[in-house]
C-alpha cells in the first residue's frame, strides 16, 4: 500500500491575509479589503466590503499591546456577523420565527440596523463570557476545592493550570465531533490552504491547493492555546489565597493576557525560525483537531476569497 505524502511547506513569503470558516463559506481579510463567500442553495455568493479599522481614526489603539486587545474585539464583531450573514442562506422556514414582540418594539424604538448590532453585540459578549466561564473561572473555583487539600499555592496553581489545559483540549475535541461542526472545520482546512498557496506564489488553483497543508502558525486555534498558556504563567504569580479576589485579579489580568498573546502571534507570524517553531508546534498540532481535509468545491470557495481581497500593489499584503 503506498504510502500517504505529507503536504510540503512551500512557502515564499508572509501575507496578512487571513480568515474564518463559516457555515458553507469563508470569510477573508486582507489589508484593505474583506470578503465573504458562501456556497448558497442557488450557487457562489459573494459580499465584499472595505476595512474600516479603528487605528486609523484613532491611533494610539494600533500601538502595541493596546492594538492586541482592539484587534481581538473587532474580529469577534466580524466574525459574528459573517457567521450570522452565511447561516440565513440556510434557514429553514420553521427557523425562520416571527420577530419576538421585544424585537418589534427594538426595531420600531431605535430601527431594524440597530436591532442586528444589539443581537451582534449581545452574541459577541455571551461568546466571551462562556469563554471566561468555561476557561478561567471553573478552573479556578474547581482549585480552590482543593485548598485543604493542597496547602502549596504553587502546586494548586500548577493544577488550575493542567485543569484548563485539559478543559481546553475536551471542548476542541468535542466540537470536533460534531457532525455540523466536521463541515466547518473542512472550510477551516480550505482557507488555510489557499493561504499556504498564495504564500507559496503558484497559481490558485484547486490543484495548487489541495497540496498545500491544512496548518497555518497565525491560525485562531493556535492564538487561543497561546492565551491558555500564558494565563498559567500570569496567573500562578499572583498571591492572594481568597479564591474569589484572586478571580477578580486574574479577569482583571486578561486584557494583558491577550495583547502580549497577539504580539507573540503576530512575532511568529512574521519569522520562521527553530524558537518561532517551538512556539506554535502546540497550536499546529491542535489545528488536527479545529481543521479537516476540504473537498474541491470548498477549495473553491477558499479560491475566490483570497482573490476578492488581494490588494492592487503586489507585496501590499506583506505581513
Amino acid at each position: 500500500m503506498a504510502k500517504k505524502q505529507k503536504p510540503e511547506i512551500q512557502e515564499k513569503f508572509k501575507t496578512m491575509i487571513g480568515g474564518q470558516a463559516l457555515i458553507e463559506g469563508i470569510l477573508m481579510r486582507g489589508p484593505k479589503k474583506q470578503a465573504i463567500v458562501v456556497r448558497a442553495p442557488e450557487g457562489i455568493v459573494t459580499k465584499v466590503e472595505e476595512l474600516k479599522l479603528i487605528k486609523d481614526r484613532h491611533p494610539i489603539l494600533g500601538w502595541p499591546l493596546i492594538r492586541g486587545i482592539v484587534n481581538f474585539g473587532s474580529s469577534m464583531v466580524n466574525g459574528v456577523k459573517a457567521l450570522t450573514y452565511s447561516a440565513n442562506f440556510y434557514l429553514d422556514d420553521d427557523e425562520a420565527q416571527e420577530p419576538s414582540k421585544f424585537e418589534k418594539w427594538f426595531a420600531d424604538k431605535f430601527g431594524s440596523e440597530a436591532l442586528e448590532k444589539a443581537v451582534i453585540y449581545f452574541s459577541v459578549a455571551l461568546g466571551i463570557a462562556f469563554s471566561i466561564g468555561l476557561f478561567v473561572i471553573v478552573p479556578n473555583l474547581l482549585a480552590g476545592l482543593l485548598r485543604t487539600l493542597v496547602p502549596s499555592r504553587l502546586l494548586r496553581n500548577l493544577i488550575e493550570g493542567a485543569l484548563r489545559v485539559a478543559i481546553f483540549l475536551g471542548y476542541l475535541i468535542g466540537i470536533s465531533q460534531m457532525k455540523d461542526m466536521k463541515r466547518v472545520f473542512s472550510y477551516h482546512g480550505a482557507e488555510h490552504k489557499t493561504i499556504r498557496c498564495y504564500e507559496a506564489k503558484l497559481d490558485l488553483t484547486v490543484e495548487n491547493v489541495r497540496k498545500q497543508t491544512r496548518m497555518h502558525p497565525r491560525c485562531g486555534t493556535s492564538f487561543m492555546f497561546l492565551v491558555i498558556m500564558i494565563t498559567i504563567l500570569f496567573f500562578a504569580a499572583i498571591p492572594a489565597e481568597n479564591v474569589f479576589i484572586r478571580l477578580l485579579l486574574r479577569l482583571a489580568l486578561l486584557p494583558v493576557v491577550v495583547s502580549i498573546s497577539y504580539e507573540i502571534t503576530r512575532l511568529v507570524g512574521r519569522y520562521d525560525n527553530w524558537f518561532t517553531r517551538i512556539l506554535t508546534a502546540p497550536g499546529m498540532w491542535l489545528q488536527n483537531f479545529t481543521t479537516r481535509e476540504p473537498d474541491d468545491s470548498m477549495i473553491e470557495v477558499g479560491i475566490e476569497a483570497v482573490k476578492l481581497v488581494l490588494p492592487e500593489t503586489e507585496g501590499e499584503d506583506a505581513w
